[in-house]
């Protein structure tokens, strides 16, 4: 027995003492394999998954090292069967493995050959494997590489793909030489990334994961596609480029609802690509018809499914996907792993925070009372009107008044999800509104104006989620949002981490209406936050009057880590 700050169990889960002085090393060291379940004041709760091993494995963990981390940071003794159980599970990785072969193009070999039997026989496989080359080996037709790689996924047998990738068309990029460069960790991103071939790259809103992109393509040298969540967000990745690299104007398309522009260096958006006309999807079969050496999926946890089903063809084509966490509800992150890759590079939110290149942010939560006569015809209402009813109860908006007047001079947003609420929010606060219904050209002039400093208030839709650029926003209050999503929770804390020019900490208020399920929610939506470090101070809105300077009284305030 030591004095550890981790508890592990025979179940799998792994419980961390968080005030514990060893908690941030242990954290740092589980963090490669292990999921966070619940983090509440004082013990955080993860759990060791067979993906999250694999991905492990995949990334160059080896078992000894993930031993190492539970027995040295344990507090007791880890049960020898579940070091057993870990070590099992790694070992299945790799057992099949996809290869290039010089005579048959594309095979599955295997390490293990009763494995490979056991996988022949399966149902899930049938179609997608050719004839036996040998006891050990079979051919693989290569449009199905990418759906074999998943199939084999959830068989529970992972194929290590070591078949390698196609150049693709070469085109000549290099990052500009103005006085900027790389970040350390965005250097390391680019070269984990390199390295490895496929995968993706996790690291916070505003951290750059932009710049780490065109790292990537000046390394690899070669034509590019790639995938953004919105028009804005992919005139954004070209006014980067351009700033940023040696590309011009000329070699940079944009594939969008208003431009259809296929050049050397293209942008996409999901949205397009994903728009189906008599049963298929053109606009897929155009990008996919392209000799890419590159693809870029930006905010890759979003991933619709039919992105999922061309990338699987894409499998020889080298793929970085980008996002802030891997953190998808519909619990797709296999696909994320086997279709792009494992992830090349994590760096917590926190680390980064340290080094000065992301705004440290208070979080506080402001609990709101539902009116005694809205009480009950919220209890009698139908299950499916529930979240509407607590999300966007008028209640929240006289708080949302009052949190605006507490920062009169700070750049600020108040997002949210339903239109209606949105609408009565900015008619009261005398702010402009900008929902999927505003055009593209009025979304911009509006983020340029914040940007400039000419207005100091915007109400913003889930647009305004992924990829917005506005570094100087400093202020945001969440009134309702996508129920219980933790990644949503994560990105709209990124609106407001780009590094302030004055060094001030950003504010981030969630307006939560209590004994709903909107409190509910708001726990499970905290939980990817509170794994990375930030705390939620907890208020009650009758209180807001005694908050001074963004921080509550002792006596309201609670804590959730």
């Amino acid at each position: 027995m030591t004095d550890g700050p981790l508890i592990v169990q025979s179940d799998k889960s792994l419980l961390l003492e968080v005030d514990h002085p060893g908690a941030r090393a242990a954290r740092l060291a589980i963090a490669a394999f292990a999921e966070l379940e619940r983090a509440p004041e004082h013990v955080h709760t993860y759990r060791i998954t067979d993906l999250g091993l694999w991905n492990a494995r995949a990334a160059g963990y080896d078992a000894e090292t993930v031993v190492a981390a539970l027995v040295d940071h344990s507090r007791y003794a880890v049960p020898h069967a579940l070091l057993l159980d870990v070590a099992d599970t790694m070992d299945r990785y790799g057992r099949l493995h996809l290869e290039a072969d010089p005579r048959h193009g594309l095979v599955l070999r295997t390490t293990d050959r009763p494995v490979l039997e056991e996988v022949l026989r399966a149902r899930r496989v049938q179609g997608m494997l050719g004839a036996r080359l040998d006891e050990d080996t079979v051919a693989v037709h290569p449009s199905q590489r990418g759906a074999l790689k998943q199939a084999l996924l959830k068989l529970g047998w992972p194929a290590e793909d070591l078949a390698g990738y196609v150049d693709g068309e070469a085109h000549p990029i290099a990052l500009a030489e103005d006085g900027w460069q790389l970040r350390p960790y965005q250097q390391e991103a680019v070269e984990g990334f390199r390295h490895g071939g496929s995968g993706v790259v996790v690291l916070p809103c505003g951290a750059g994961k932009t710049l780490v992109g065109a790292g990537a393509m000046a390394a690899m040298q070669r034509t590019t596609l790639i995938l953004v969540t919105s028009t804005v967000s992919a005139r954004q990745w070209r006014d980067e480029l351009l700033r940023r690299t040696s590309l011009t104007d000329e070699e940079i398309g944009e594939y969008s609802g208003s431009s259809k522009e296929v050049r050397p260096i293209t942008i996409a958006t999901y949205q397009v690509l994903t728009t189906k006309r008599k049963g298929i999807h053109p606009h897929l079969e155009l990008m996919s018809a392209r000799d890419w050496g590159l693809i870029v999926y930006d905010e890759v946890h979003l991933l619709p499914a039919p992105v999922f089903r061309m990338t699987a063809d894409l499998q020889a084509r080298r793929r970085l996907g980008l996002t802030a966490t891997l953190v998808r509800e519909d619990g797709r992150e296999g696909e994320v792993f086997s279709l792009i890759g494992p992830k090349r590079y994590d760096a917590p939110w926190k680390d980064i925070e340290s080094q000065g290149y992301i705004a440290p942010a208070e979080c506080t939560e402001v609990r709101v009372s539902m009116p005694a006569g809205d009480r009950m015809a919220y209890a009698m209402a139908e299950a499916e009107d529930r979240p509407r009813l607590g999300a966007a109860h008028p209640a929240k908006i006289d708080v949302v008044e009052q949190l605006v007047a507490r920062h009169p001079e700070e750049p600020l947003l108040v997002i949210g999800q339903y239109l209606d609420q949105l609408e009565e929010i900015a008619e009261r606060l005398g702010a402009d509104l900008i929902t999927g219904q505003t055009p593209v050209r009025r979304r911009q002039e509006l983020f340029d104006a914040f940007r400039a400093g000419e207005i100091s208030r915007l109400v913003v839709s889930k647009v305004a989620n992924f990829s917005i650029d506005l570094p100087e926003a400093s202020v945001a209050i969440q009134v309702s949002g996508a129920f219980g999503s933790r990644q949503e929770e994560a990105q709209r804390l990124g609106r407001l981490l780009r590094p302030k020019a004055d060094g001030r900490s950003a504010h981030f208020y969630t307006v939560v209406l209590r004994d709903t399920q909107d409190q509910d929610f708001a726990a499970n939506r905290q939980r990817f936050l509170a794994e990375q470090g930030y705390a939620y101070r907890i208020v009650d809105g009758e209180d807001l009057r005694r908050l001074a300077g963004g921080r509550a009284p002792d006596e309201v305030a609670g804590s959730l880590e």
